[in-house]
């Protein structure tokens, strides 16, 4: 069960693991002792296999310094889909509720005629 498109990614995975790997001129055995399994469990991941267990890509990460990628994979700051139906939900206008600000016209000679002071005793005004 599951989808063709799950199946090819996982499978990519499992290749660029491989490759990964490869790269650095770890041999199978080693790289099995540092993650932590077996070389059928091995075998498995770099084939994309569904049923190897996410802990394990993740030590192979691990292993690779690669783990870091692994936490961007949902990241929710480049979720260009949910960023946008968040926004669809954002309110056209902003109304404040129970806050009184209180404007006092300023007797200055330097201000500008009509300018106004705003007393704001939480320090927010701009």
């Amino acid at each position: 069960m599951g989808s063709l498109q799950v199946k090819s990614a996982l499978s990519q995975l499992g290749r660029d693991i491989q490759t990964a790997r490869k790269r650095r001129r770890m041999s199978v055995a080693d790289f099995c002792s540092r993650i932590g399994v077996s070389d059928k469990t091995l075998a498995k991941l770099e084939r994309g296999d569904g049923g190897v267990r996410l802990e394990t890509f993740a030590m192979a990460l691990l292993a690779l310094g690669m783990l870091d990628r692994l936490a961007e994979i949902a990241d929710p700051s480049s979720d260009a889909t949910g960023i946008g139906l968040d926004r669809d939900k954002l309110p056209e206008r902003i109304r404040q509720r129970g806050r009184h600000i209180r404007t006092i016209p300023t007797k200055s000679k330097d201000a500008p005629k009509g300018t106004v002071v705003v007393d704001d005793d939480e320090g927010t005004a701009f």
